[in-house]
């Protein structure tokens, strides 16, 4: 017997799209085969979890089977039939009749009619199970969105758009892409998981860029426009003078890209450093330097 899907998603039955996509995503990577190796029990219940996000992500669907007239798996409901329904009919004449010996099962109305044709054939309709992949992108090629090809189980290749400001473990579906359904049934789906390789210089959070940088100390005390690398491409940010190790500068509009094309921020946080080889120059400058030896900067850190 099918479960709820709403069971399933661990929602209720007024739960938002919303609601139901965020339920759906955090089961989907809990359960995901390529994160259970071997666990059949987690394989079967990321089947059913798909099945019931395909019920509830489909408006029509879900009305459907609010009311009763499609059943967990999308299949249509046999209509309830009783006795009187085949009052009055000769015996030849009753549709489950036959000399393989249904005629038996009559009384029961539908129960047997969806499953058995005249004659004793099995007309079983089963939906094609539901195939998944992942898909290494870039960690650019998600922040600004890109092209990909894939190939797919049967070989045939398909061009997938990774839509702007994709993350780590989010899935697109290919409706109809999965396995052949049996008996007529309809074609399964194909699940793209995406998985974003990290950058050697950026991090994410959110809609953010966030970047370490390295400034001189020429830079720090005099500040200066420097070249800024941003996900779009190097840029110029103007240091402001007397800028520490720490300090944070905001470059608008430079982050992650977004579906409604706005972007978010980048935050270039500086690190002010040294010379790799001594300078006598320097060490000469800081040993005069009268005003940076009474300069303190751990005051107020005494135990």
């Amino acid at each position: 017997m099918n479960e709820d899907p709403y069971s399933v998603l661990g929602v209720k039955k007024d739960a938002s799209q919303d609601d139901i996509q965020k339920a759906y995503r955090k089961l989907a990577k809990k359960l995901h085969p390529d994160l259970n190796p071997g666990n059949k029990q987690a394989e079967d219940r990321f089947k059913a979890v798909s099945a019931a996000y395909d019920l509830l992500s489909d408006p029509e669907k879900r009305a459907r089977f609010d009311r009763g007239e499609i059943d967990a798996s999308g299949q249509e409901r046999p209509r309830q039939r009783y006795y009187r329904d085949f009052a009055g009919g000769a015996a030849g004449d009753h549709p489950y009749a036959s000399s393989e010996g249904f005629s038996d099962f009559s009384d029961e109305g539908d129960l047997f009619s969806s499953l058995f044709g005249r004659g004793g054939r099995m007309n079983l309709k089963m939906r094609g199970q539901d195939v998944h992949y992942r898909l290494p992108v870039e960690f650019l090629e998600a922040v600004n969105g890109a092209k990909r090809r894939i190939t797919l189980s049967d070989g045939s290749t398909i061009d997938i758009t990774v839509p702007p400001g994709a993350h780590d473990g989010q899935l697109l579906r290919l409706a109809g892409k999965g396995g052949a359904g049996i008996g007529g049934g309809p074609t399964g789906d194909a699940f793209i998981e995406i998985v974003v390789k990290p950058h050697p210089l950026f991090t994410r959070k959110g809609d953010d860029i966030h970047l370490e940088l390295p400034v001189s100390i020429t830079e720090a005390v005099l500040g200066g426009k420097i070249s800024v690398p941003t996900p779009t491409g190097a840029v110029t940010m103007n240091v402001p003078k007397g800028s520490n190790t720490g300090t944070v500068l905001r470059l608008r509009g430079k982050g992650v890209a977004r579906a409604d094309g706005t972007r978010g921020d980048e935050y270039v946080k500086l690190r002010v450093v040294l010379p790799d080889k001594p300078d006598p120059e320097l060490e000469k400058f800081v040993q005069n330097w009268t005003a940076g030896k009474a300069h303190d900067p751990r005051r107020g850190m005494e135990a």
